[in-house]
Protein backbone atom coordinates (compact mmCIF):
# COMPACT_ATOMS: atom_id res chain seq x y z
CA UNK A 1 0.00 0.00 0.00
CA UNK A 2 1.32 3.42 -0.91
CA UNK A 3 2.06 5.62 2.10
CA UNK A 4 0.03 8.81 2.16
CA UNK A 5 1.01 12.13 3.72
CA UNK A 6 -1.49 11.48 6.52
CA UNK A 7 0.04 8.08 7.27
CA UNK A 8 3.63 9.24 7.20
CA UNK A 9 5.32 9.82 10.53
CA UNK A 10 6.41 13.47 10.55
CA UNK A 11 8.89 13.12 13.44
CA UNK A 12 11.08 10.03 13.55
CA UNK A 13 12.63 8.70 16.75
CA UNK A 14 15.34 6.08 17.15
CA UNK A 15 17.97 5.06 19.64
CA UNK A 16 21.31 5.13 17.83
CA UNK A 17 23.25 3.92 20.87
CA UNK A 18 22.49 2.87 24.41
CA UNK A 19 22.30 6.49 25.56
CA UNK A 20 21.78 8.67 22.45
CA UNK A 21 18.47 9.34 20.73
CA UNK A 22 18.13 10.65 17.17
CA UNK A 23 15.05 12.76 16.36
CA UNK A 24 14.42 13.54 12.69
CA UNK A 25 12.01 16.09 11.26
CA UNK A 26 10.39 14.28 8.35
CA UNK A 27 8.18 16.61 6.31
CA UNK A 28 10.53 17.36 3.40
CA UNK A 29 7.75 18.18 0.92
CA UNK A 30 6.89 21.18 3.14
CA UNK A 31 10.50 22.06 4.02
CA UNK A 32 9.84 20.59 7.48
CA UNK A 33 7.46 23.46 8.24
CA UNK A 34 6.00 22.98 11.70
CA UNK A 35 2.34 22.02 11.93
CA UNK A 36 0.23 20.78 14.81
CA UNK A 37 1.18 17.16 14.32
CA UNK A 38 4.92 17.88 14.45
CA UNK A 39 4.46 20.05 17.55
CA UNK A 40 2.50 17.31 19.29
CA UNK A 41 4.93 14.53 18.34
CA UNK A 42 8.06 16.53 19.15
CA UNK A 43 6.56 17.59 22.47
CA UNK A 44 5.83 13.96 23.31
CA UNK A 45 9.41 13.04 22.42
CA UNK A 46 10.76 15.71 24.78
CA UNK A 47 8.73 14.14 27.60
CA UNK A 48 9.83 10.64 26.56
CA UNK A 49 13.52 11.53 26.57
CA UNK A 50 13.22 13.32 29.90
CA UNK A 51 11.49 10.34 31.51
CA UNK A 52 13.93 7.71 30.22
CA UNK A 53 17.03 7.59 32.48
CA UNK A 54 18.97 5.66 29.83
CA UNK A 55 18.81 8.60 27.38
CA UNK A 56 21.67 10.99 28.08
CA UNK A 57 21.76 13.07 24.87
CA UNK A 58 19.40 13.85 21.99
CA UNK A 59 20.26 14.85 18.42
CA UNK A 60 17.72 16.80 16.34
CA UNK A 61 18.12 16.66 12.57
CA UNK A 62 16.20 16.67 9.29
CA UNK A 63 15.41 14.14 6.57
CA UNK A 64 15.82 16.95 3.99
CA UNK A 65 19.44 17.92 3.33
CA UNK A 66 18.52 21.29 1.78
CA UNK A 67 16.34 22.57 4.62
CA UNK A 68 16.62 21.80 8.32
CA UNK A 69 13.35 23.57 9.06
CA UNK A 70 11.59 26.54 7.44
CA UNK A 71 9.68 27.44 10.60
CA UNK A 72 5.93 27.63 11.04
CA UNK A 73 3.63 26.40 8.29
CA UNK A 74 2.44 29.81 7.08
CA UNK A 75 -0.21 28.22 4.85
CA UNK A 76 -1.78 26.72 7.95
CA UNK A 77 -1.40 30.04 9.80
CA UNK A 78 -3.06 32.07 7.03
CA UNK A 79 -5.76 29.48 6.44
CA UNK A 80 -6.52 28.87 10.09
CA UNK A 81 -6.33 25.13 9.52
CA UNK A 82 -4.74 22.36 11.52
CA UNK A 83 -3.83 22.03 15.15
CA UNK A 84 -1.88 24.66 17.06
CA UNK A 85 1.84 24.73 16.36
CA UNK A 86 2.44 25.09 20.09
CA UNK A 87 1.99 22.74 23.01
CA UNK A 88 1.09 23.88 26.53
CA UNK A 89 4.28 22.43 27.99
CA UNK A 90 6.77 23.06 25.20
CA UNK A 91 5.62 26.13 23.30
CA UNK A 92 6.41 26.35 19.58
CA UNK A 93 6.97 22.92 18.01
CA UNK A 94 6.71 21.36 21.46
CA UNK A 95 10.38 22.18 22.07
CA UNK A 96 11.07 25.93 22.06
CA UNK A 97 10.13 26.46 25.72
CA UNK A 98 10.14 22.87 26.96
CA UNK A 99 11.29 22.36 30.52
CA UNK A 100 14.07 19.84 29.96
CA UNK A 101 17.36 18.74 31.47
CA UNK A 102 18.84 16.44 28.81
CA UNK A 103 21.36 17.96 26.36
CA UNK A 104 20.05 18.45 22.81
CA UNK A 105 22.32 18.88 19.78
CA UNK A 106 20.99 20.29 16.50
CA UNK A 107 22.58 18.70 13.41
CA UNK A 108 21.81 21.24 10.70
CA UNK A 109 21.97 20.59 6.97
CA UNK A 110 20.64 23.41 4.80
CA UNK A 111 18.50 26.33 5.95
CA UNK A 112 17.28 26.80 9.50
CA UNK A 113 15.13 29.90 9.34
CA UNK A 114 12.36 31.49 11.39
CA UNK A 115 11.04 28.83 13.76
CA UNK A 116 13.67 26.45 12.41
CA UNK A 117 16.40 28.77 13.65
CA UNK A 118 14.55 29.06 16.95
CA UNK A 119 14.54 25.27 17.30
CA UNK A 120 18.34 25.39 16.93
CA UNK A 121 18.50 28.09 19.61
CA UNK A 122 16.35 25.89 21.86
CA UNK A 123 19.04 23.22 21.61
CA UNK A 124 22.22 23.44 23.67
CA UNK A 125 24.70 22.87 20.85
CA UNK A 126 24.68 23.11 17.07
CA UNK A 127 26.65 21.21 14.44
CA UNK A 128 26.31 22.91 11.05
CA UNK A 129 27.00 21.73 7.55
CA UNK A 130 28.98 24.05 5.29
CA UNK A 131 25.73 24.53 3.35
CA UNK A 132 23.75 25.53 6.44
CA UNK A 133 22.19 28.93 6.92
CA UNK A 134 20.49 30.58 9.90
CA UNK A 135 18.01 33.43 9.88
CA UNK A 136 15.04 35.13 11.51
CA UNK A 137 13.11 36.53 8.51
CA UNK A 138 9.91 37.23 10.45
CA UNK A 139 10.09 41.01 9.89
CA UNK A 140 9.85 40.37 6.14
CA UNK A 141 6.37 38.93 6.76
CA UNK A 142 5.18 41.47 9.33
CA UNK A 143 5.86 39.04 12.18
CA UNK A 144 8.43 38.69 14.94
CA UNK A 145 10.51 35.78 16.20
CA UNK A 146 8.50 35.07 19.32
CA UNK A 147 9.60 31.47 19.91
CA UNK A 148 12.88 32.40 21.53
CA UNK A 149 14.75 34.05 18.70
CA UNK A 150 14.54 37.63 19.93
CA UNK A 151 16.03 36.98 23.35
CA UNK A 152 18.14 33.88 22.74
CA UNK A 153 20.07 35.00 19.67
CA UNK A 154 21.66 38.05 21.41
CA UNK A 155 22.74 35.69 24.20
CA UNK A 156 24.41 33.30 21.76
CA UNK A 157 26.26 35.71 19.45
CA UNK A 158 27.45 39.33 19.71
CA UNK A 159 24.36 41.52 20.18
CA UNK A 160 25.18 43.78 17.23
CA UNK A 161 25.20 40.80 14.87
CA UNK A 162 22.00 39.46 16.41
CA UNK A 163 20.28 42.83 16.01
CA UNK A 164 21.37 42.96 12.38
CA UNK A 165 19.89 39.51 11.73
CA UNK A 166 16.66 40.40 13.56
CA UNK A 167 16.14 43.82 11.93
CA UNK A 168 17.11 42.89 8.36
CA UNK A 169 15.67 39.38 8.36
CA UNK A 170 18.66 38.31 6.28
CA UNK A 171 20.25 34.92 6.98
CA UNK A 172 23.90 34.21 7.71
CA UNK A 173 25.82 31.28 6.32
CA UNK A 174 27.50 28.57 8.35
CA UNK A 175 30.92 30.21 8.14
CA UNK A 176 29.72 33.50 9.61
CA UNK A 177 27.63 31.64 12.19
CA UNK A 178 30.73 29.73 13.24
CA UNK A 179 32.81 32.92 13.30
CA UNK A 180 30.42 34.46 15.84
CA UNK A 181 30.06 31.33 17.96
CA UNK A 182 26.52 30.34 17.02
CA UNK A 183 27.62 26.81 16.08
CA UNK A 184 30.01 24.44 17.81
CA UNK A 185 31.59 23.19 14.62
CA UNK A 186 31.15 23.28 10.85
CA UNK A 187 31.51 20.08 8.81
CA UNK A 188 31.19 18.89 5.24
CA UNK A 189 27.66 18.39 3.90
CA UNK A 190 26.21 15.05 4.92
CA UNK A 191 28.37 14.71 8.04
CA UNK A 192 26.41 16.68 10.62
CA UNK A 193 24.81 13.67 12.32
CA UNK A 194 28.17 11.91 12.40
CA UNK A 195 29.77 14.94 14.04
CA UNK A 196 26.83 15.32 16.44
CA UNK A 197 27.20 11.67 17.44
CA UNK A 198 30.89 12.26 18.15
CA UNK A 199 30.00 15.25 20.33
CA UNK A 200 27.30 13.24 22.10
CA UNK A 201 29.82 10.47 22.80
CA UNK A 202 32.01 12.99 24.63
CA UNK A 203 29.00 14.04 26.70
CA UNK A 204 27.52 10.68 27.66
CA UNK A 205 30.77 9.39 29.15
CA UNK A 206 30.26 11.91 31.95
CA UNK A 207 27.94 11.58 34.94
CA UNK A 208 24.48 12.13 33.41
CA UNK A 209 22.95 13.93 36.39
CA UNK A 210 25.99 16.17 36.72
CA UNK A 211 25.63 17.10 33.03
CA UNK A 212 21.92 17.79 33.43
CA UNK A 213 22.21 19.89 36.59
CA UNK A 214 25.17 21.79 35.11
CA UNK A 215 23.32 22.62 31.90
CA UNK A 216 20.17 23.72 33.74
CA UNK A 217 22.26 26.03 35.94
CA UNK A 218 24.14 27.36 32.93
CA UNK A 219 20.99 28.00 30.88
CA UNK A 220 19.14 29.63 33.76
CA UNK A 221 22.04 31.71 34.98
CA UNK A 222 23.40 32.83 31.62
CA UNK A 223 21.70 36.22 31.61
CA UNK A 224 21.60 36.74 35.39
CA UNK A 225 23.91 38.76 37.63
CA UNK A 226 26.73 36.85 39.28
CA UNK A 227 25.02 36.51 42.63
CA UNK A 228 21.79 35.14 41.19
CA UNK A 229 23.70 32.73 38.98
CA UNK A 230 25.69 31.52 41.97
CA UNK A 231 22.48 30.82 43.90
CA UNK A 232 21.18 28.66 41.07
CA UNK A 233 24.46 26.73 40.90
CA UNK A 234 24.34 26.20 44.67
CA UNK A 235 20.79 24.88 44.46
CA UNK A 236 21.78 22.42 41.76
CA UNK A 237 24.86 21.33 43.73
CA UNK A 238 22.66 20.59 46.74
CA UNK A 239 20.46 18.39 44.56
CA UNK A 240 23.47 16.63 43.02
CA UNK A 241 24.98 15.85 46.43
CA UNK A 242 22.03 13.53 47.14
CA UNK A 243 22.80 11.27 44.18
CA UNK A 244 24.79 8.03 44.03
CA UNK A 245 26.87 9.34 41.12
CA UNK A 246 28.12 12.22 43.27
CA UNK A 247 29.82 9.62 45.47
CA UNK A 248 30.84 7.32 42.62
CA UNK A 249 33.01 9.89 40.80
CA UNK A 250 35.47 10.62 43.65
CA UNK A 251 35.44 6.96 44.70
CA UNK A 252 36.40 5.80 41.21
CA UNK A 253 39.17 8.41 41.08
CA UNK A 254 40.65 7.18 44.38
CA UNK A 255 40.36 3.54 43.27
CA UNK A 256 42.00 4.38 39.91
CA UNK A 257 39.20 2.97 37.76
CA UNK A 258 36.59 4.27 35.35
CA UNK A 259 33.40 5.41 37.08
CA UNK A 260 30.20 3.46 36.59
CA UNK A 261 27.40 5.97 36.28
CA UNK A 262 23.90 4.89 37.21
CA UNK A 263 22.07 8.17 36.79
CA UNK A 264 20.80 7.90 40.35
Amino acid sequence: MTETTEEKQLVLFEMVSDHVALVTLNRPEKRNAINGEIARDLGNIVVKTEDDPNIRAVILTSSEDRVFCAGADLAAVSGGTGLSMETPAGGFAGLAYANRTKPWIAAVEGLAVAGGCELCLACDMIIASENAGFGLPEVKRGLLAGAGGLHRLPNRIPPAIAYEMIATGDPVGAERAAQHGLVNSMVEPGRTVEAALALAARIICNAPLAVQHSLVAARTGAALPDGAGRMIANERMAMLRKTEDFKEGPRAFVEKRDPVWTGR
